[in-house]
């Protein structure tokens, strides 16, 4: 293993690899299916090692209902391959996808985390729960993990993004 890597966009032919990437990570991330993955496969962006995906990263808006212009992003299935970490490949994933959307101007940059610490270094703070409540109507409501969305362990973190 070489310690150089790329960032791109992810394409159909990564699905398998970006599903497997996530399953690895179940303990720290919520599933995604096939289908889900296919269908969204435009906000991915993966980390590669020649063919191998080694990192992957996606988006998801959550427009503010009668406030479009306060939209937040949040950044989704974060993970990158022990035998990867520490060598920056998160920080890349979370900056190029911060840079992505940056061109859409949302509010801020919204992420659900069992690594607090990392996202911190990012620029990252804490907040509660219940300041995105668009998000646990729309995502955690779905959650197979928890049954509440207020006592999952999860720690919900925003950033404002630089126009």
């Amino acid at each position: 293993m070489q310690d150089s890597f790329e960032i791109r966009k992810a394409r159909l032919a990564d699905a398998e690899k970006i599903f497997a990437l996530i399953d690895l990570n179940r303990d720290r991330l919520v599933p995604r299916s096939m289908g889900n993955i296919v269908e969204n496969v435009d906000r991915f962006r993966v980390a590669v090692d020649g063919a191998d995906v080694v990192g992957c990263a996606a988006y998801q808006i959550h427009p503010e209902i009668g406030k479009t212009e306060e939209a937040t992003v949040e950044i989704q299935s974060l993970a990158v391959r022990a035998p990867w970490r520490g060598k920056g490949i998160g920080r890349a994933l979370v900056e190029t996808v911060a840079s992505d959307v940056s061109g859409f101007r949302p509010k801020e940059i919204l992420v659900f985390t069992f690594t607090p610490e990392f996202f911190a270094s990012l620029g990252f703070v804490k907040i509660a729960k219940d300041k995105v409540m668009h998000k646990l109507y729309t995502g955690c409501i779905n959650c197979t993990k928890h049954t509440d969305p207020f006592t999952c362990p999860e720690v919900v973190m925003v950033r404002g993004v630089q126009f």
